[in-house]
């Protein structure tokens, strides 16, 4: 089995995997919630006029402060929705499972033993957590 053919298989194997499926339930339940679309739409149209403004010579900064705290106040309706704190969930198992699975393939084309290659790139600690994604 040539090098593509064994790609074709691996995708077969991923859209068996749990993390796969339950991130295009999320994803149907996410695009099929219409009060979250609606929070979206608004999102979009404040996130569109903010820009608008912030584009004209002589800025109005009270309608860009109000623009602004339109945006959060909608961003954090949109991120306490359940169907998006769901499909956030799936989204971030299924970037992981593509991440090791990338590792793996990165690591064994540069040499690596494709069965012990590790999926995960090494962590090293500066000590500043400030910049870090954390130690879990």
């Amino acid at each position: 089995m040539g090098t593509i053919e064994m790609a074709r298989e691996l995708g077969k194997a991923i859209q068996q995997d749990e993390r796969y499926k339950a991130y295009h339930i999320a994803k149907k339940a996410n695009d099929s919630d219409e009060a979250l679309q609606e929070l979206i739409g608004e999102f979009n149209l404040k996130r569109i006029e903010l820009n608008q403004e912030m584009s004209k010579a002589e800025k109005d900064h009270e309608k860009l402060s109000r623009l602004d705290s339109e945006i959060k106040s909608l961003y954090g309706n949109i991120m306490a929705n359940e169907s998006m704190a769901a499909f956030t969930k799936a989204k971030n198992d299924m970037d992981d499972l593509l991440s090791q699975i990338n590792m793996v393939i990165t690591m064994s084309a540069n040499g690596e033993d494709p069965e012990t290659c590790p999926t995960e790139a090494p962590h090293s600690c500066s000590g500043s957590c400030s910049s870090c994604s954390g130690c879990n």
